[in-house]
């Protein structure tokens, strides 16, 4: 059997990882970052590149190296707390967030500008937009030819002649900076980056690209895991590229947006500017084809992981997502910003401090006694700094005045490495050395990058 991917193939793969991952919110947050940034555009850059593509790389090899597997990430807090953790990561970047967000937002960007101001088309639009998506998302040991071979190309295409234009055509030169960019452009950036989601969807999107892998006859763990981390790779360069061009488009585009509140403006002026009316319909295809590319992989690795836990089959959970989905997207882009941004703000801090300890691990004796503790500290402060979003002040003024990035929801940072440091302390004057060879046995037997049952999920057999 095959065990190897030809040139060709990896490519391929790469395409498909990186248009997975890019959405609207990839498009739209480098350029009102860049904008409102004005001559600090470095560091929000530099913040913004940390968690929108460092940290989605990281989380894409930490899943490769545990098999592409959450029972084994999240198997140091326990089988229950486990669970119920990645049960929340999967339906908030899934039916009950993400997914919908990518409906709402093509049709504010891509088919609102050309309708009547007073017309409403988001109930049929939204119909029409998941029954697409679920035709793709019926078949997801397909997905690497499907997404890669047409719709990858298609947003690949498109972003490129983008950033092309917004390397040879600045309208105006940076700006002064805006009042909270002056001092905070790199906590500013920082946040917005992994309020896109990609880091989160690392961990649900390594069950499409794995299986899409042993859809090609490669089986064999390390070859898996080498593909895996390629790929991953690859969609970082990409991003690189795309993040740059699109902070230099925000950056010199005051003449054209002075004033603007989010990246969809910057966009459809500059589009405008450069191509005029073509402008506008390019944009609506590029919003479009990014919107559709994430739902459908979005919908693949729900459905997939919700089949592994619960008995019904994965194209039942499809439908069920894609309905619910459906539904969600009416409450419109404005409501579902509103409540999603909230509940990732306090979900974020739990999985980056299992993702990151995942590569330290094997050093400690016993990896609940150090990893779960964290865990916890970091959803507290994720659970404060999510209310605190939402509107509800729980800390006094005068604790908040002594944690370290506070206004930046990164308080819990270094709380969290501290009480890790302290642990991994405890950790080896009271547990035998014993239990270090033990956990390190055990991590040599790590499952294959797919579990049967995952396998059997994904490659859904043909109906009768």
């Amino acid at each position: 059997m095959q065990q190897k991917l030809t040139i060709k193939e990896i490519i391929l793969l790469g395409m498909t990882n990186f248009a997975l991952y890019v959405g609207a919110g990839n498009i739209i947050f480098p350029p009102i970052l860049g904008l409102q940034s004005g001559t600090n555009v470095v560091p929000a850059a530099i913040g913004f590149l940390i968690t929108g593509v460092g940290m989605t790389v990281i989380f894409a090899v930490a899943m490769a190296r545990l098999g592409g597997s959450m029972d084994v990430l999240c198997k140091p807090i326990g089988a229950r707390a486990g669970f119920i953790v990645t049960a929340v990561c999967f339906l908030c970047i899934g039916p009950l967030f993400a997914i919908p967000r990518t409906a709402t937002v093509a049709y504010e960007l891509a088919i609102k500008p050309f309708i009547a101001s007073d017309s409403n088309l988001l109930p049929g639009y939204s119909v029409f937009y998941f029954i697409i998506a679920l035709i793709f998302a019926m078949y997801p040991a397909k997905i690497l030819d499907t997404v890669g071979k047409f719709l990858s190309p298609i947003k690949i295409l498109a972003l490129i002649i983008l950033c092309v234009t917004a390397i040879v055509l600045a309208p105006s030169e940076p700006t002064a900076p805006q009042e909270a960019y002056v001092d905070g452009a790199f906590g500013l950036g920082f946040v917005n980056g992994y309020l896109t989601l990609d880091a989160l969807a690392s961990l649900a999107f390594a069950i499409i690209i794995v299986s899409a892998i042993r859809s090609h006859h490669v089986n064999e763990p390390r070859a898996v895991t080498k593909y895996a981390i390629i790929s991953g790779s690859m969609a970082g360069l990409g991003f690189l590229f795309i993040y740059a061009c699109l902070f230099r488009l925000g950056n010199t585009a005051d003449s054209l947006a002075h004033g603007a509140t989010n990246g969809a403006e910057i966009l459809s002026a500059y589009v405008n500017y450069a191509y005029g009316n073509f402008g506008n319909i390019f944009l609506a295809i590029l919003i479009l084809v990014a919107c559709m590319v994430t739902a459908i992989g979005l919908i693949c690795a729900c459905s997939s992981y919700f089949s592994q836990v619960w008995p019904i089959k994965y194209r039942i959970y499809a439908v069920i997502f894609a309905a619910v989905s459906c539904a969600i997207a009416n409450f419109g882009l404005t409501t579902l910003i509103q409540i999603s941004v909230p509940a990732l703000i306090t979900v974020y801090p739990v999985f980056i401090v299992l993702v990151m300890s995942s590569f330290v691990r094997d050093f400690f004796h016993n990896q609940s006694f150090v990893i779960a503790p964290t865990c916890v500290l970091a959803l507290l402060f994720g659970l404060n700094d999510g209310l605190e979003a939402a509107g509800f002040n729980i800390l006094p003024q005068v604790v908040k005045d002594h944690l370290f990035w506070y206004d930046s929801d990164l308080s819990w940072v270094v709380p969290c490495v501290a009480l890790m440091v302290v642990l991994f302390v405890v950790d080896i004057m009271i547990h035998p050395k014993t239990n270090k060879a033990e956990v390190k046995a055990q991590s040599e037997t790590i499952p294959e990058p797919v579990a049967p049952s995952e396998s059997e999920a994904l490659n859904i057999k043909k109906q009768d």
